[in-house]
């Protein structure tokens, strides 16, 4: 059934790029844009710089002074605490990935990690603050209510679901969670090849994520030409699918302002189905579900949309 789902998508959206060429350029173009100038210069020297740093002491030496403080705050490890401060900072997907890839290189447990997953994936503070507030919003003074918000509810997200990992935490301590050992070809790997591999696994990734935007990029401008039903599910639907393009049609909505800044920052928090796609990816090579993060960033919306209820 699944599959058929699929398949049937796909040969509509290549009808779409037949029929329709134009929308479906500007599509294109636009989650072209979003990857070249955005997500392109943004992540990918965090993604290699991050790769050197997985592989060295230095994350452990540097976060670990504070560590009763991770552990105290949000039940985690130095290492964890880096995912969570890089996931917060970079933007989507950066915390799903230095999770997947320290859980790879046995710095977290399988239980850290999906307990990671499903919070310290959240959009950076300068999405929240320029694209959310600014132009979706219009409202330059929201900027600090926007963020306020989107942590505080990141931070409740984390404590129910700690509760949780905590438990599969202690009937997981007869059994350790660590990644499947690979083979190893070298002990000892030589800062040139570091540096090669770094790199080229930072590229893969990021052109990963340029693809997964393109095509919701394209299925956006579709779900947009060819819903229905009432303007107000279209405008829904397209703020679950892709988050650019939804908080775009979101903008000009004429949603009321009581009701507008909610919905964008429920959005933000949520992430998209795109956001769940190019996260599946970055997670494809590292024996973890999506399952984790799915569930942290439905309850992270509805937190969000809540406390903007009240809030804003």
């Amino acid at each position: 059934m699944g599959r058929k789902v699929s398949l049937a998508c796909i040969i509509f959206l290549l009808l779409f790029l037949f029929l329709y060429p134009r929308e479906a350029l500007a599509a294109s173009r636009q989650g072209l844009n979003l990857w070249l100038f955005t997500l392109l210069p943004t992540l990918l020297p965090f993604m290699i710089l991050s790769n050197f740093l997985i592989h060295s002491d230095f994350i452990e030496k540097i976060l670990s002074p504070l560590g009763f403080l991770w552990k105290f705050l949000l039940g985690l490890s130095p290492y964890g605490a880096y995912v969570f401060l890089l996931g917060m900072l970079c933007g989507y997907p950066m915390g799903a990935k230095l999770a997947g890839d320290l859980y790879r290189n046995r710095k977290l447990s399988k239980t850290e990690a999906k307990y990671l997953l499903t919070f310290a994936n959240n959009a950076s503070p300068v999405f929240i603050s320029t694209y959310v507030a600014v132009n979706c919003l219009n409202r330059e003074d929201l900027i600090g209510r926007s963020l306020g918000i989107i942590y505080l509810s990141d931070f409740l997200c984390s404590l129910i679901f700690r509760v949780y990992f905590s438990r599969r935490k202690k009937k997981s301590m007869q059994s350790p969670e660590i990644f499947p050992k690979e083979k190893e070809t070298s002990s000892v790997q030589s800062l040139t090849a570091l540096a090669d591999a770094s790199i080229m696994n930072g590229f893969e990734t990021i052109t990963r994520l340029g693809g997964y935007i393109l095509l919701f990029s394209v299925l956006a401008a579709f779900l947009s030409k060819f819903w229905p039903f009432s303007l107000t599910g279209k405008y829904l639907v397209l703020g679950l699918t892709e988050i650019s393009t939804g908080l775009s049609f979101l903008g000009q909505s004429g949603f009321s302002s009581q009701l507008l800044g909610p919905l964008a920052l429920a959005f933000t928090s949520f992430g998209g189905l795109c956001i769940l796609a190019q996260t599946k990816g970055v997670l494809y090579e590292n024996h973890l579900s999506i399952l984790p993060c799915l569930a942290g960033k439905c309850l992270n919306g509805i937190l969000t949309f809540i406390l903007a209820l009240f809030i804003l």
